[in-house]
């Protein structure tokens, strides 16, 4: 039966074994071979089967195919393993073949190719099944079974898992049993966002007008808890039909989602992307370290390959399994450890919750550098990758420049007017203050724009790229995420210079590089931040110098004193330990009342950064936001 089929197969006509002239070797037919199985042009190669009858390429082609079944899409490596042995007219090479299976496990075995010398001194292969695998026959194929492993979890700082496999229900419709399409968008939207979920529903009639009648049409996933809360509303809706399932999910929606990415069913675009490695039906990480770091924690994918062989046609179509070629057990994902702190995240989230517009808030330990919240209002991690200018918090690196160079003291007198010219260009405060001669600590404590913009010639071409760099900006830094270490103006025209001296011109910073700073202003010595700590970075940045006692001492102060009787007084009745910080207001256009707003500080050892994009008042944004953390942490 098996020389009846190969008669059926392959061999290549007079003339077309071009590659392989007269008195060459069977290696250069064995090796012309290799290379037509993998690309699936096998012109230049003569063919015949067991019993001599020549076969035409194109029918091995096809044979190969049908016989690689389901892994007939991903085409193995294949290479001969020395030289072939010839006695008289036969040859007999021994080729190694490679397979990469969905996922990336190999399989791996050796095979053995046979060529006859025909009358005319060209060396054709003697197709059979056996070729492809020694125990494939004729009618049969390669099957494949999948077995993933178990998705390893992203750790807190205790060890104890944030995402894990938590309960959610998919409600869908079944489109031939809803009665009324626009009055159930309409009902399901409303019950949807009476626990807070926001689902985009303007295609749904037309998803549902093209699926199958009877099929089930996703509509949104909810988890357990949130579904429990509308159960019946749901149910009592005509077409709705509901699937239990489990999903890997941290403790909330919104807990540190743009730095964790979010864990889904794999979408065409990572199958179009990655061939070979995923199938429909896969779970794998879509943005922030589930993505970074999904070969880890998904593991490896069990592996088996059968050979089976089908028979029938339509109902009577039955599939026998004929042998088990291969196994390899999944290999479980590693789990990823974090710094993040479950309470001090929360606190983070919650208090950027209904900010209305886009916004960041991180926090770091003062005592080591281990970020303890990542929170951001949307699905881009703004916190450590924006690039933005810092406004008038970048005055603690100004002020403790100007002390460093001692161009000032806490008591120096400094005049802060209402305008300032420098070449041309009038600058302000804001709501157009003036405080006249006053202490520095005065003008700093109440974010006086034009006292720094007089100070701007004392700090020099570079004294401000000199203290930032002393607290990390501009830095080389490895977190194992991406991160912004921030850029800060360096000399430049006279303008430049005293934008810079309050935080706008040329510098821009992410809020991570500014909660980085103040937590070395708070420790007297900058560290880079960390949130991974295994893996844990490869190239840590080496800690900072230690800054001057005396300055660093007094930019402390000035920092309280924006709290007790500054631009930051909305924060001094906060329980707990004193709170020190620094508003800010970075004008985005060239309307001065269009600002992103900011604030940096820190209480006992956690120092934060907020960022509120076209916040335009600290008073009524970042720093409400800074209250409602901190006391979210009592």
């Amino acid at each position: 039966m098996r020389v009846t089929y190969g008669v059926a197969a392959i061999v290549l006509a007079a003339g077309v074994l071009t590659a392989c002239g007269s008195g060459d070797g069977p290696e250069k037919s064995v090796d012309a071979f290799l290379s037509g199985w993998r690309s699936g042009n096998l012109d230049a190669v003569g063919f015949v089967d067991p019993g001599g009858q020549k076969i035409p390429a194109a029918d091995v082609v096809t044979q190969i195919k049908a016989l690689s079944g389901e892994l007939a899409a991903t085409p193995p490596a294949v290479t001969r393993a020395g030289e072939p042995s010839v006695t008289k007219d036969i040859a007999t090479s021994t080729v190694n073949v490679d397979w990469t299976l969905p996922g990336g496990a190999h399989w791996t075995y050796p095979t053995t190719v046979r060529l006859n010398k025909g009358d005319d001194d060209k060396w054709q292969v003697i197709w059979e099944p056996k070729i492809v695998q020694e125990k494939l026959t004729a009618g049969d194929e390669f099957a494949l079974e999948r077995e993933t492993a178990g998705r390893a979890s992203i750790l807190d700082a205790a060890g104890k898992p944030i995402v894990e496999a938590r309960p959610v229900v998919v409600v869908g419709i079944q489109p031939n049993e809803v009665v009324g399409m626009k009055q159930l968008v309409k009902d399901l939207d409303a019950a949807f966002k009476s626990v807070g979920v926001e689902v985009g529903l303007d295609d749904l009639p037309a998803r549902a007008a093209a699926a199958k009648p009877d099929h089930f049409v996703d509509v949104v996933t909810l988890r357990k808890e949130a579904y429990n809360k509308i159960t019946v509303r749901l149910h009592d809706l005509p077409g709705t039909r509901f699937r239990e399932e489990t999903r890997y999910l941290a403790p909330t929606r919104e807990f540190a989602r743009a730095l964790l990415g979010t864990v889904d069913p794999v979408q065409k675009e990572d199958i179009d992307t990655n061939p070979g490695k995923f199938v429909v039906g896969d779970i794998i990480g879509h943005g922030g370290l589930q993505e970074r770091y999904d070969d880890r924690l998904r593991g490896g994918t069990g592996q088996t390959v059968k050979i089976v062989r089908k028979s029938g046609e339509g109902a009577e179509k039955t599939t026998e399994e004929v042998a088990e070629v291969f196994s390899a057990e999944p290999k479980p994902g590693t789990p990823l450890k974090t710094t993040l702190d479950p309470k001090i995240q929360q606190a983070a989230d919650s208090a950027l919750r209904g900010s209305g517009k886009p916004a960041a808030l991180v926090a770091i330990r003062v005592h080591d550098g281990t970020v303890a919240a990542v929170a951001n209002t949307g699905d881009v991690n703004l916190a450590f990758t924006g690039s933005v200018p810092p406004g008038s918090t970048f005055k603690m690196v100004s002020a403790l420049a100007l002390l460093d160079k001692g161009a000032v003291t806490l008591d120096t007198k400094v005049d802060c007017p209402k305008n300032a010219t420098v070449d041309g260009r009038t600058y302000k405060n804001s709501h157009d203050m003036a405080l006249g001669s006053v202490p520095f600590r005065v003008d700093f404590a109440r974010s006086c724009n034009t006292a720094f913009i007089g100070l701007a010639p004392k700090l020099g071409d570079d004294g401000l790229a000199t203290t930032g760099r002393s607290l990390g900006l501009e830095g080389k830094w490895d977190l194992g995420v991406d991160a912004f270490s921030g850029k800060v103006s360096t000399g430049g025209s006279a303008t430049e210079r005293a934008s810079a001296s309050f935080g706008q011109g040329t510098t821009v910073v992410s809020p991570l590089a500014m909660a980085a700073a103040t937590a070395g202003v708070a420790r007297g010595q900058w560290q880079q931040p960390t949130i991974l700590t295994d893996p844990a970075p490869a190239a840590k940045a080496a800690p900072g110098p230690e800054l001057n006692a005396g300055s660093v001492e007094a930019v402390r102060t000035m920092m309280r004193e924006v709290v007790t009787s500054g631009t930051g007084s909305q924060l001094k009745d906060v329980p707990g330990e004193p709170v020190y910080g620094k508003t800010g207001t970075a004008e985005y256009d060239n309307n001065p009342a269009h600002a992103h707003t900011w604030w940096v500080g820190w209480q006992g050892d956690i120092a934060f950064a907020v960022f509120v994009e076209k916040g335009d008042s600290t008073t009524t944004s970042s720093v409400p936001i800074a209250e409602k953390f901190l006391r979210g942490l009592r």
